[in-house]
């Protein structure tokens, strides 16, 4: 099979749910004014069946990123993760951090969710998540510490990424 290059800037925006956000208060970033609106299908437009159950609209935005902080050692990296799970147990009143994995800038590997490291070892079990809904039962939430909007990754946070995955994988 015959793999073609990616640029990690086109393989980061197509791939939704890779990097998923830290939950944890940021500055949101709105659309520009000047900003076209892309298109988008509305579930009418579509054809969409109506909710099994009646959704919940929050009053404030989502928060969708982190600061890109250049402290890279191991101990940032495990204040990121405590901080991660303050805010997903005190604030959101999850019962762990939400994501099974994170990955820091510096390229540091961590459990997020508890026994989710088992689990993945084991190649026959997950924990219920709480990363994304509907797939917090099959999907693996690897959060990858920053916002890359402007910016790519540091080399060690995309190498760790692309290590973890290839062994997750397998």
């Amino acid at each position: 099979m015959e793999f073609t290059h990616l640029p990690r800037r086109s393989f980061l925006d197509g791939a939704v749910g890779l990097t998923a956000a830290t939950g944890r208060a940021a500055p949101v970033r709105t659309p520009s004014p000047t900003a076209t609106e892309p298109r988008v299908y509305s579930c009418a437009e579509w054809g969409a069946r109506p909710p099994a159950d009646p959704l919940t609209t929050l009053d404030h935005p989502a928060n969708i990123a982190c600061p890109n902080s250049t402290d890279y050692s191991l101990s940032h990296a495990f204040q990121v993760a405590r901080d991660d799970q303050a805010d997903h147990i005190d604030n959101n009143g999850w019962s762990d951090t939400g994501q099974h994995f994170t990955i820091s800038r510096g390229g540091y590997r961590m459990e997020g969710r508890h026994g989710s490291l088992d689990a993945l070892r084991d190649g026959n079990r997950i924990v219920r998540a709480a990363h994304c809904p509907g797939q917090n039962d099959n999907a693996i939430g690897i959060e990858n510490e920053g916002t890359y909007t402007s910016v790519e990754p540091p080399q060690a946070q995309w190498d760790s990424l692309v290590v973890f995955i290839a062994y997750a994988c397998g």
